[in-house]
């Protein structure tokens, strides 16, 4: 049988809307799941939901070591440049994919000082450290 527009039915894995506040035999009557007392339990409370900015600050965490998305870079040390480029090459983020040794060409990369590089190499489009620089042109490299 082929597929036609005629033939299309509706999914059978659609939810009931739970039904509340019909009887007890429902499972929800009685107290309609809202609780006992408190201003939530009354009719009318829809008109409580914060908006804007607010239920914004008010959702973010603000203990517990919170780190913002915005701001995430994959590190590189240089080291590891000195392992999988060869001398005068060029390192940019689109390179470092193609050898998988970042994720995805979405994140900010950033190059640190761990380690050692003896090569001749050329940055590109990455953000690196102070001492990073100062250890890359040493080794006779740049940083553009």
């Amino acid at each position: 049988m082929s597929i036609k527009l005629h033939n299309l039915t509706q999914s059978s894995s659609k939810r009931k809307k739970k039904r509340v506040g019909r009887g007890n035999g429902s499972g929800h009557g009685s107290y309609s799941t809202r609780g006992i007392k408190g201003q939530k339990s009354r009719s009318g409370v829809s008109g409580l939901k914060l908006k804007g900015m607010k239920h914004i600050i008010l959702a973010t965490p603000k203990l517990r070591g919170f780190k913002s998305v915005h701001f995430k870079a994959q590190t590189i040390t240089l080291s590891q440049l000195d392992k999988f480029f060869n001398e005068g090459e060029t390192v940019t983020p689109k390179i470092l994919l193609s050898k998988k040794m970042i994720d995805t060409k979405t994140e900010k990369v950033k190059i640190v000082s761990s380690g050692e590089i003896s090569k001749k190499l050329t940055i590109k489009d990455c953000k690196v450290s102070v001492d990073a620089i100062k250890k890359i042109e040493k080794a006779g490299g740049k940083v553009e």
